[in-house]
């Protein structure tokens, strides 16, 4: 009998140490836990002193100090490129306009080696910068302004053709800059204003040949507008022809292979046919004549 207590004290023995184990394991993890989430809090809390806009910052102006301000920013948010002191940004020329808040990064400036001008930055990769000289009608009257999208109407006379014509050539060509140059006209010097606009290396070739061989005019889009429309070109002919017509919308319906237009027959006039009858009266014999229509088949 005495063998029977001493295993149920080797039971309880056994639980209890498996108990205590267990109890041990159980705060380890949770405490293991808690210094995960404490150490994950304290992360997203830690800030970390960056150099932001204090004032706004107009594009190619040099940085002041009074426009610039040191501010916490969340560590684990910083931006590529930031900078940890206002002399480091001071009289650097900023490539695009900063607002207020905004954390003043490496991109946005211009590098400290390098072209001095900010032109050469503000080209997209692979296309070129082309100015063109405009008159203050052609050029929309100083309302284009760098970020705007134009359209291109060229107006020449076509080889073997009488009459100018006028024809859209490019479409949301964006513009980088505007500006003006001094050119001689009739001995006298005259300012003329200019429009730099982005293009491809293809279109610049079609933008010269465009320039030297007619006038060009430049459209200003509507803020938003990318549509690009096929227009047919204006002549004097088709002006004066469709002068006073209401503008309609144009539907375009292409041509399916292998089905013709359904052709309209014209109906033959009817032919006419004259009949004679004599007609007997006592002894006097006369003729009378009648015209008949008959439906030609």
């Amino acid at each position: 009998m005495a063998a029977k207590p001493r295993a149920v004290i080797i039971v309880a023995i056994v639980a209890v140490a498996i108990a205590v184990v267990a109890s041990v394991s159980l705060y380890n993890y949770l405490k293991g836990q808690e210094e995960k989430v404490k150490e994950a809090m304290e992360g997203a809390a830690a800030t970390e002193k960056v150099v932001v806009a204090d004032k706004e910052i107009p594009i190619g102006t040099p940085v002041d100090f009074a426009q610039v301000k040191l501010a916490d920013w969340p560590k684990a948010n910083v931006p590529p490129g930031a900078f940890s002191s206002v002399e480091e940004v001071a009289a650097r020329v900023v490539l695009q306009t900063i607002l207020p808040g905004d954390v003043i990064t490496a991109p946005k400036l211009r590098p400290t080696e390098g072209p001095s001008g900010i032109m050469t930055y503000k080209i997209p990769e692979g296309h070129r910068a082309m100015t063109v000289a405009v008159d203050q009608v052609s050029g929309v009257a100083g309302f284009i302004t760098p970020g705007s999208m134009v359209d291109v109407v060229m107006t020449t006379t076509p080889p073997k053709k009488k009459l100018p014509m006028s024809k859209i050539i490019f479409q949301n060509i964006p513009v980088l800059a505007t500006g003006q140059i001094i050119e001689t006209k009739e001995g006298e010097p005259v300012l003329v204003p200019t429009v730099t606009l982005d293009v491809s290396p293809d279109d610049a070739e079609k933008l010269a040949t465009a320039t030297s061989e007619g006038r060009l005019r430049l459209l200003l889009r509507r803020a938003g507008d990318t549509d690009v429309l096929l227009t047919e070109g204006a002549t004097i002919t088709r002006v004066l022809r469709e002068a006073g017509k209401p503008i309609l919308p144009v539907k375009k319906i292409a041509k399916r292979p292998g089905v013709r237009k359904p052709v309209t027959v014209a109906k033959r006039k009817p032919r006419i046919v004259s009949h004679s009858v004599e007609v007997w009266r006592d002894t006097a014999k006369t003729t009378e004549t009648f015209k008949v229509k008959k439906e030609a088949k």
